[in-house]
């Protein structure tokens, strides 16, 4: 099995024992653990013997001296059973006690990864289905030593057992791992003209709060040691998912990592790493994810904390938690004094432009770019994802913008940078190039405004949201049609049968009557309010709007205090840009077409949005009306030729 595709083709194949007794959707549960397992057992076969007699010489608890142990073994791991794959083989009627008294032989650190797979429930399923050996059997025939796969390969082997079955699960979009390629752009843009990183000996952290199997840590690490192998790299990371999680825990030990660094949980409600600060920071947070089970978690932190939590900005939609994460790295940037920290976040459209002014997600903007956070934004191509077709945008945040950087925005179209694959892989029908890489690289390392690259000013994304309000202007027309409305209405329906009828003829003997003010009105109809016990202010105002017309020649109506009153139904709001002065654009856009309107300024909000799309629009003008024309004509002389072929 020489190719990559042959060596997952093969562990894949596993599912062909497991045929009958798993579900389709659940042969990853047993295959991703297994493969974990013989990648643990091959990179421990070397010293599998010093590991032995060392703890033969050893009484007691053995993880009371796990540190020596994993030291014998030369590995951050060990195993102190006595099993190997191959020897499992050698006891085909006891592999199940077998199989459990090797996964218990593994360190402490090790058999908490596997505790997530739920490895010993299936050893029990399996050995009682008889077909535990077959597995092991068939995990012993392919070498997974680090001589043989190297980490990279193997990441890549995890990350497509793991595509798989999502597949076949059906997960959401943006619910697992994240295509290589992309992650080398996150990687190359995140330490783009990190000239510290070339320090001998210097040390960083980067983190991903929602790090699946761990593919970006890889990779940012394996970045790290191409541009400076004597540098090194703390790897942090969390994650939900037991299975994602237990792989990439596992990895980080494969990779001679501290794999006590990742941890297992809900990055919002159970926060791994308090008060910590890392130097960098990535992730491809699940999108359109709904995040109602921890609402009250996160609202009762925005609300208690304010901005000394890590959700004061805002709070999105519930539907869509993906800029909780951006928060949440956001609060773990190291301080400006201390280095400060740079981030590089996937996301799809909706962080750019949903929300109104005033809203969490404009808010949460808002904060951002004020704040002179937002460095830029990488439009990718579609079909770029294995769980999802849609756009998605590298979004780069940092507290340490270069100084020609400070104040500016800018945004990268990569839309139309991809090549088609010869072969999907679920959704992923596209994928980026080292030459595409490389041209987002340029474009932004030049940074110059073109047809690829737009830098704008920070105020460029913000707007005030006006209210443009118009007086009211009615006049007030009793008519008989009218005075049946009101007759039928609830209003008078609970009046006394009399003082109804005493009404009604008083309002019909006034049949005709037109005023041009609500007091003149009020005026006429005060001595048929007379004529009965008792009529209640909300009658008189149901009459009073039964003879409302809107007139808009009419006088403005004004309040006791002589203030124009506002017309609810011809209220308007206009997005006034934060470099231009409300003033001069309600001259320009408004009051030639309404003279008479005027801002209600209490009721301006400021909004922040991000509207990528148009910054690259270009006006395509239509064809000639010609041309189109003779295209119809042609069609019509095709059409009646076919006719009268029929008609023959």
């Amino acid at each position: 099995m020489s190719s990559h595709s042959d060596k997952v083709n093969f562990i894949w194949s596993v599912k062909e024992v497991l045929r009958d007794h798993y579900k389709r959707h659940q042969y990853g549960e047993v295959i991703l653990p297994f493969c974990v397992l013989r990648r643990l057992d091959c990179v421990l076969e070397a010293t599998k013997d010093k590991v032995l007699a060392k703890a033969a010489s050893i009484p007691g608890d053995l993880d009371a001296h796990a540190d020596l142990l994993a030291h014998t073994a030369g590995q951050p791991f060990y195993n102190s059973s006595k099993f190997t794959f191959p020897a499992l083989l050698g006891d085909q009627h006891n592999i199940t006690a077998n199989m459990h008294d090797y996964v218990n032989g593994f360190s402490p650190n090790t058999r908490d990864a596997l505790e997530k797979f739920g490895l010993a429930r299936h050893i029990d399923k399996m050995g009682a289905a008889g077909i535990l050996y077959m597995v092991a059997q068939r995990f012993a025939e392919i070498d997974l030593h680090p001589d043989k796969v190297s980490n990279l390969e193997m990441g890549y082997i995890y990350e497509e057992l793991v595509r798989v079955t999502a597949d076949l699960s059906n997960e959401e979009a943006g619910e697992h791992f994240t295509p290589r390629e992309v992650i080398q752009l996150m990687v190359n843009v995140l330490f783009a003209d990190e000239d510290q990183l070339l320090t001998p000996g210097r040390i960083a952290k980067v983190y991903d709060p929602a790090c699946g199997t761990g593919g970006m840590l890889s990779e940012a690490e394996a970045h790290l040691r191409e541009i400076n192998p004597q540098a090194k790299l703390h790897l942090y990371g969390q994650e939900i998912q037991p299975e994602s999680y237990a792989v990439c825990r596992s990895d980080m030990l494969l990779k001679g990592q501290d794999a006590s660094k990742i941890v297992f949980g809900d990055s919002f409600t159970q926060d791994g790493f308090p008060g910590e600060r890392f130097d960098y920071m990535l992730a491809n947070p699940p999108y359109g994810k709904d995040w109602k089970t921890i609402e009250k978690e996160i609202k009762a932190e925005h609300t208690s904390l304010g901005m000394a939590g890590r959700f004061g900005a805002g709070i999105p939609s519930t539907t869509d938690g993906q800029i909780l994460f951006l928060q949440q790295m956001i609060s773990k940037m190291r301080p400006v004094d201390e280095g400060g920290s740079r981030i590089a976040v996937v996301l799809n459209g909706s962080p750019l432009f949903s929300g109104d002014a005033g809203s969490g997600l404009s808010e949460i903007r808002r904060w951002i770019i004020e704040n002179d956070w937002l460095e830029a934004i990488v439009g990718l191509p579609d079909q770029l994802f294995y769980n999802t077709g849609i756009n998605t945008y590298v979004w780069v945040v940092t507290n340490r913008k270069r100084p020609e950087r400070a104040g500016y925005v800018q945004l990268i179209d990569a839309r139309d940078l991809y090549s088609k694959m010869r072969k999907s892989l679920g959704n992923k029908r596209n994928e980026l190039t080292a030459e595409h890489i490389a041209q987002i690289m340029q474009c932004y390392e030049d940074f110059l405004d073109g047809d690829r690259s737009k830098i704008l000013v920070n105020e460029a994304f913000g707007y005030r949201k006006v209210t443009v309000e118009r007086p009211v202007r009615v006049r007030y027309e009793i008519t008989a049609s009218a005075i049946e409305t009101l007759a039928a209405s609830k209003t008078f329906a609970g009046l006394d049968p009399d003082d109804a009828t005493t009404l009604l003829d008083g309002l019909r003997a006034l049949d005709g009557s037109t005023f041009a003010a609500l007091g003149d009105l009020e005026r006429v109809l005060q001595p048929v309010y007379a004529k009965v016990t008792k009529v209640a202010v909300p009658t008189k105002k149901a009459v009073a709007a039964s003879f409302t017309v809107r007139d808009p020649a009419a006088a403005p109506v004004t309040n006791a205090k002589g203030e124009l009153l506002a017309d609810v139904e011809l209220r308007d709001t206009e997005n006034v840009p934060l470099d231009e002065a409300v003033e001069d654009f309600i001259a320009r856009e408004v009051l030639p077409f309404a003279p008479d309107a005027w801002v209600d300024e209490t009721k301006t909000k400021v909004g922040y949005e991000i509207p990528f799309t148009r910054q690259f629009y270009k006006y395509v003008p239509p064809r000639p009306l010609e041309e189109i024309d003779s295209e119809i004509k042609a069609s019509q002389q095709r059409i009646l030729k076919l006719l009268e072929k029929v008609t023959e």
